[in-house]
C-alpha cells in the first residue's frame, strides 16, 4: 500500500458508532451460563511494570473509539524501554529494511507503523513497507521462496509457513538476547517449541495467537418471544445458545423469518464464510470438522500419518460440508459472496446474525470498534462439539466419551515476526532488524494489542490477568467469559492443531477452489466435492514429494 494512501485512511478515521450502540440485552449475563469454563483462566500475574501497563491500557480507553495512528505511535514511543536499554540514538543510521506483512482490516502493518515509528526515530533505521491483502498473502510468499528473490528483511508469518521457510533456510535465527528481552517463557505452552522453531533453533517472535471460538450474540437466547416461538414450534430443550453443530443447525433454520432482537430487521442464525479467502477461508470449515473428526487422544485428522493419504473426504468431513451447504439459504442473501472478514466484520459485528465463529478479534472489537454495535451483547465459548464423532481406525460413528466432543481449532498458530537470512551478512543490520522484531514483541505492548483492534489475540499467559482487562475498561463478566473461550481451547486436551509441514497453505487454497464449486452446486453432492478435494491434495503430496511430506507431517505430530 502505497504512503499518502495510508495516511489518507489514518486521517479519515472518524466514529461510525451509530444504530443500536449502547443497547444491551436483560439478562445477557444469563445468556453465558453454558459457557465452557473446565480449563478456566489462569491465575493473575504480576506485571514487571505496572505504571507503564496502566498507562498504555488508557490509550485511548475501552469504549472511547477505535485507536488511531496517534495512539500506536504514542503506544511504541512508551514501550521503548527495552531498545533505549540495549541500543544507543541513531545507532541504526543508514540501515534500510524491508518488512513484509497485512494490511488487513486497517490492522497489522498499520499499527506495526505506528509502533515502529518512534523505534525508528530513536535509532535512525528506515523502514519500508510491502502491504498484502490476506487473501493475496500466500501466492506472495510462495513466489517469493519459489523464485528464490526474498525481497524483504523482516516478514509477519504465521507458524504454519515454518515448513516453507525455515525448512529451506530462509530464515534467521534469533539471538539469546531477543529471547529474554521478549520473554519467550511467557506464551502459552501450545506456542512454545516446536512453534516458532525449526531443527532445534528459534526463529520466531510471536505476536499473536491463534484459536477459533464460538462469538453468539447473548440478547438472542435471552429473548423472550424467540424462546416462546421455540417452545411453541415443538423444538426440545430450553431456548438457550447452541453447544452442539446440530443444535447450531437446528437454531439456524428456526430464526428464518423471526426478527433480530436489536434491530428489528431479519434475524440470521450461523455466518458461513462461503468466499475463499486464500486459503484461510478453510479454516472455517475445519471449524465444523473438528468435533466430527478428532478423536481424543489422536492428533490426526487431516492426513493419515504413514501414507499422507487426505482424510478430508471421510463421513466426518463430508458432514461438515453437507452442513455448510444446507444453510445456504437460511443466511443473508448475498452469503455465497461472503468470505471470513465479511461475516466477522462487515455482518456479526454491525449486527446481522447471532452466531460467527473466528479468531479472537470479535471479543476484542466488539468494546473497541467503531463499527461495532453488538458490544453489550456478545458473548463467547469453545467451538460447537457433537454427540459423535468419526473413528477412523474402527470405520465408523461412536458416541462421544463425555456426552460431547470438543475440539478447539486452533487456527494458524498465530502471527509471528521473523527476520530474513538477508541481514546475516550485515552485523548492524541484523541487529537493527532482531531491535524491530523485539520492539514488535515486546509484552508490554503485546498487552495492548490484544485488548484493542490490531488482528492479534491473547498469546502469553500474562494476558490472563482478568484485572488489567477490567481497568482498560473491560466488563468484568463479558471479559471472563472471553478469556474462558481463549484460554479454555487453548488448553483443551483434544485441541486441534494443525501440521507445520511445507505446502500447508497450498492444500488449504486448492481445497477452497473445490469448496467453491461445490457450494456453486458444480458437483452433485458434498461427499463429490470432498472427494475433489482429496484427489487435489494427493497430487499436491506428489508434486511437493510424498516421503518428506510423510517425514515432516508425523513429526509435527509427535510420532
Amino acid at each position: 500500500m502505497k504512503t499518502d494512501v495510508y495516511q489518507a485512511i489514518m486521517r479519515a478515521q472518524m466514529s461510525r458508532r451509530k444504530l443500536l450502540q449502547g443497547a444491551a440485552a436483560t439478562g445477557a449475563t444469563a445468556a453465558m451460563g453454558g459457557v465452557f469454563t473446565g480449563a478456566g483462566v489462569q491465575p493473575a500475574y504480576a506485571a514487571d511494570n505496572e505504571a507503564l501497563r496502566k498507562a498504555i491500557l488508557k490509550i485511548p480507553g475501552v469504549g472511547k473509539g477505535s485507536p488511531t495512528d496517534a495512539d500506536w505511535q504514542k503506544v511504541g514511543e512508551m514501550c521503548l524501554g527495552p531498545t533505549k536499554a540495549r541500543i544507543k540514538p541513531g545507532e541504526f543510521k543508514g540501515v534500510k529494511l524491508t518488512f513484509m506483512g497485512l494490511n488487513n482490516q486497517n490492522q497489522h502493518d498499520f499499527l506495526f507503523r505506528g509502533f515502529l515509528k518512534p523505534w525508528q526515530e530513536y535509532t535512525g533505521a528506515e523502514i519500508s513497507w510491502i502491504d498484502l491483502a490476506q487473501a493475496d498473502y500466500n501466492a506472495r510468499l510462495q513466489q517469493s521462496i519459489a523464485t528464490k528473490t526474498v525481497d524483504f528483511d523482516m516478514l509477519e508469518m504465521g507458524a504454519p509457513f515454518e515448513g516453507d521457510t525455515a525448512g529451506k533456510g530462509l530464515l534467521s535465527e534469533m539471538p539469546d538476547w531477543v529471547k529474554k528481552e521478549v520473554d519467550i517463557e511467557d506464551y502459552v505452552a501450545y506456542l512454545q517449541a516446536p512453534v516458532g522453531t525449526w531443527d532445534g533453533k528459534t526463529y520466531r517472535v510471536t505476536v499473536d495467537g491463534d484459536c477459533h471460538n464460538f462469538n453468539y450474540r447473548a440478547d438472542y437466547f435471552t429473548d423472550k418471544d424467540l424462546a416462546k416461538a421455540w417452545k411453541a414450534e415443538g423444538h426440545k430443550g430450553e431456548w438457550k445458545a447452541p453447544r452442539t453443530w446440530a443444535e447450531v443447525q437446528e437454531v439456524s433454520k428456526f430464526l428464518k423469518g423471526k426478527k433480530d432482537p436489536l434491530s428489528g430487521g431479519q434475524a440470521y442464525g450461523y455466518l458461513d464464510p462461503y468466499k475463499g479467502w486464500g486459503g484461510f477461508g478453510f479454516y472455517f470449515l475445519e471449524d465444523r470438522a473438528t468435533a466430527y473428526v478428532k478423536m481424543p487422544g489422536d492428533p490426526v485428522w487431516l492426513f493419515e500419518p504413514e501414507t499422507m493419504k487426505p482424510l478430508v473426504n471421510n463421513p466426518g468431513w463430508v458432514r461438515a460440508i453437507q452442513e455448510a451447504m444446507d444453510l445456504r439459504s437460511f443466511e443473508p442473501t448475498d452469503q455465497i459472496n461472503a468470505d471470513p472478514g465479511t461475516t466477522a466484520f462487515q455482518q456479526f459485528l454491525a449486527g446481522t446474525g447471532s452466531m460467527v465463529t473466528w479468531w479472537g478479534d470479535v471479543g476484542q472489537d466488539a468494546n473497541t470498534s467503531d463499527s461495532s454495535v453488538v458490544g453489550k451483547v456478545a458473548a463467547f465459548d469453545i467451538l460447537p462439539g457433537s454427540e459423535d464423532v468419526y473413528d477412523r481406525k474402527a470405520g465408523k460413528w461412536v458416541k462421544a466419551k463425555d456426552g460431547i466432543n470438543f475440539a478447539p481449532n486452533c487456527a494458524y498458530l498465530g502471527w509471528g515476526v521473523y527476520v530474513t537470512k538477508r541481514v546475516d551478512g550485515d552485523a548492524l543490520k541484523h541487529k537493527a532488524a532482531w531491535s524491530a522484531a523485539a520492539h514488535l514483541g515486546g509484552k508490554d505492548l503485546s498487552l495492548w494489542t490484544v485488548m484493542y483492534p490490531s488482528g492479534f489475540q491473547v498469546h502469553r499467559k500474562s494476558h490472563s490477568n482478568i484485572d488489567e482487562w477490567v481497568y482498560a475498561g473491560y466488563d468484568r463478566d463479558y471479559i471472563t467469559n472471553y478469556l474462558a473461550s481463549q484460554f479454555g481451547s487453548y488448553s483443551h486436551p483434544n485441541r486441534t492443531v494443525e501440521p507445520r509441514i511445507p505446502g500447508i497453505f497450498q492444500y488449504y487454497s486448492v481445497a477452497e477452489d473445490e469448496l467453491a464449486k461445490g457450494y456453486a452446486g458444480h458437483y452433485k453432492s458434498a461427499q463429490e466435492t470432498a472427494d475433489a478435494i482429496a484427489a487435489a491434495w494427493e497430487k499436491l503430496t506428489d508434486q511437493i514429494g510424498r516421503e518428506n511430506q510423510i517425514k515432516l507431517y508425523k513429526a509435527s505430530l509427535g510420532m
